[in-house]
């Protein structure tokens, strides 16, 4: 099933970056290294700030599961979408970033061309068979300066990736275990998804995908 799904998209290459657009490219393998640190921390701080479901403004509930972080969280609910000091779950604040995350982000992102990336929260989603991320901007944030940081970790998945207008065509890049993307300038607003993730099992997350997400939220 994943082979049938992967098959336009062709195998990439550890250790090469791949440009998306002008400000947004895959850095093939960058994270493979710290892997099983990364999962290690995720572990720790789901412990203190437990995975859940989301709900959306809407009323409909998130597929993906997610926690944070860093100085604040990204929350959602009939409310809106937000960041807050507080995990409305515990109402404790969030867990502080490991310095592993710190260090990786800004690495990616000054490999990727952006410099001094000050980075104060990480979104932590998990995706379980079938969940999906419908095409949105990350646009919650104080300002558009510093670029988004994303890190796959666990089963493959089909990221979507479009531009400044939710009609305009959307490429297909299949990221793997390790891969990091990054985008700024003038793809920091591009439109971004991901495909309902296939069945599969991962030896390093089992029956799912882990994806951390950095920002600057403030």
């Amino acid at each position: 099933m994943i082979g049938d799904l992967f098959a336009d998209l062709g195998a990439p290459d550890a250790g090469k970056t791949e440009p998306l657009a002008e400000g947004a490219m895959v850095l093939r393998g960058f994270a493979l290294a710290d892997a099983p640190a990364l999962l290690a921390a995720v572990g720790e701080i789901t412990a203190a700030a437990p995975f859940r479901h989301l709900e959306t403004p809407g009323g409909f509930r998130m597929s993906v599961a997610m926690t944070n972080c860093g100085d604040v969280g990204w929350v959602s609910d009939r409310r809106g979408y937000r960041y807050q000091p507080l995990d409305p779950l515990t109402g404790n604040r969030w867990p502080a970033m490991p310095p592993l995350f710190l260090s990786l982000a800004r690495r990616a992102a000054q490999a990727a061309g952006f410099g001094d990336f000050h980075t104060d929260v990480c979104l932590i989603n998990r995706y379980a068979p079938g969940a999906r991320l419908t095409l949105h901007q990350d646009k919650d944030e104080k300002g558009y300066t510093d670029p988004i940081v994303s890190v796959s970790l666990g089963l493959p998945a089909v990221f979507q990736f479009g531009g400044l207008s939710r009609a305009d065509k959307t490429r297909r890049i299949r990221l793997e275990h390790g891969d990091v993307t990054v985008w700024g300038g003038p793809a920091r607003l591009a439109y971004h998804g991901v495909a309902p993730l296939a069945d599969g099992e991962h030896p390093a997350t089992g029956p799912c995908r882990i994806n951390l997400t950095f920002r600057r939220a403030l």
